[in-house]
């Protein structure tokens, strides 16, 4: 089990389960990320970068793409959640779309690449 495994293992539902949707969706949208910690935080990384990670509050769960621009670029497609800086806030109740995990995958990653 990796740290991003562990991480989930140990989150009570129903927030486990819609963060493990969340990991699927991004881990197949980059398959060659890898399982790490950034900031403290349980994260997917590409080349030595984290990707996206993901935190749990009180109330709400969080997407971090570690990247203002990110959530700039695709602040349509997150319409109607809370964002900041660098974090996507929802709830299991109203959660991220697979595509706009997907998209928020692909974004951060071409920007780690070099190639948005």
């Amino acid at each position: 089990m990796d740290s991003v495994d562990e991480a989930l293992a140990a989150i009570k539902n129903p927030q486990r389960t819609c963060l493990q949707r969340i990991v699927a969706v991004a881990r197949d949208a980059a398959p060659e990320a890898v399982a790490g910690t950034s900031y403290g935080m349980p994260v997917l990384k590409v080349d030595g970068k984290p990707l996206i990670g993901f935190t749990v509050s009180a109330r709400h769960l969080s997407v971090h793409p570690f990247s203002p621009a990110v959530i700039d670029r695709l602040r349509a497609t997150l319409d109607g959640f809370a964002l900041s800086k660098g974090t996507v806030r929802f709830t299991p109740e109203h959660t991220l779309p697979d595509e706009a995990v997907r998209e928020l995958v692909l974004a951060r990653r071409a920007e780690i690449r070099g190639t948005a």
